[in-house]
């Protein structure tokens, strides 16, 4: 058993079932920022409890939540959606600073890494607004381009709070190999190995032997983008993955929304319904499966 901190406390999670690393559960990603959404609270967990049945009945056991602060993240409606539906779900610290940084506090700009930080291990420590619900991991995002000074920050105060809570560092990047490259120095020079660091979005990537270097480097590699009309090209970035042996540094998700700014959802089940067949029929073992969807996620977000 590896224990991970969810909603609803420490967990240890079995050997099987599938985790799901980057998804939503709910969000207001596309309207504006707010701290404290006042969702329609009924609708949402009428609509949203269901559909977890639903993906614990296909053997989902976990899902990591990516809504960040500021884009409707609640914790404590994530706990009580956990209760209601028997899924293992995880919340986050930090800012997501890609859309332009339409999300991201005031003040921002003239914090340092250090008080970003402090913010960041507040929550670890005390728990989130006031509900003892203490983060699973930390999440960032970069907009598509060079780091920002304030991109730099949001980086730098995620390797500080790793080091003081040993939480995984997540980070919105895509199709960004140069600022992988910055991360990546900036995690090493305060010392944070890259198996804290996860590449989101990765499946974006055009030039993939650099997500071959991230691989080898030790950095975690998510190609979160599952979906029926992207199963050829992940499963052949797999196949890539695994001819290098990379395969130990992959994770599978969905990017997912189980309730969107309008209401809908944007679906995650395709991982445990038709792309594990299709990845099964290309020569792929039930073994690899296992490993890129319950060891990969329970090691990444194990917390020491």
């Amino acid at each position: 058993m590896i224990g991970v901190t969810s909603v609803t406390g420490r967990v240890d999670l079995p050997p099987e079932g599938v985790i799901l690393p980057h998804e939503h559960i709910m969000s207001i990603f596309g309207r504006e920022r707010s701290h404290h959404v006042e969702y329609d609270e009924e609708r949402l967990v009428k609509s949203v409890v269901p559909y977890l049945l639903r993906l614990k009945s296909l053997g989902c056991i976990a899902i990591a939540d990516c809504t960040a602060a500021w884009i409707g993240r609640r914790p404590d409606l994530l706990r009580r959606i956990s209760g209601e539906s028997g899924i293992v779900l995880l919340t986050n610290t930090g800012y997501y600073g890609a859309a332009g940084g339409r999300y991201l506090p005031d003040g921002i700009e003239s914090a340092g890494a250090v008080e970003i930080a402090d913010r960041w291990v507040a929550e670890w420590e005390e728990g989130i607004d006031g509900t003892g619900i203490r983060p699973g991991f930390i999440k960032t995002g970069i907009d598509n381009d060079r780091l920002s000074v304030v991109d730099r920050k949001l980086i730098e105060a995620a390797a500080r709070t790793h080091l003081r809570t040993g939480l995984l560092i997540q980070t919105h990047t895509g199709n960004n190999p140069s600022a992988v490259r910055e991360i990546l120095s900036i995690l090493e020079s305060h010392g944070v190995p890259p198996s804290a660091w996860v590449w989101v979005h990765a499946h974006l990537v055009t030039d993939r032997r650099s997500l071959i270097q991230a691989a080898r480097d030790g950095a975690w590699v998510s190609l979160d983008g599952i979906h029926p009309e992207r199963d050829e090209a992940i499963l052949s970035t797999l196949r890539l993955l695994k001819a290098e042996g990379q395969l130990d540094r992959v994770l599978l998700s969905h990017d997912g929304n189980g309730f969107t700014a309008d209401g809908s959802r944007r679906p995650f089940e395709h991982l445990l319904t038709g792309f594990r067949g299709r990845f099964l029929s290309e020569g792929f073992t039930q073994e690899e499966f296992s490993r890129l969807t319950n060891a990969n996620p329970r090691r990444a977000f194990a917390v020491g």
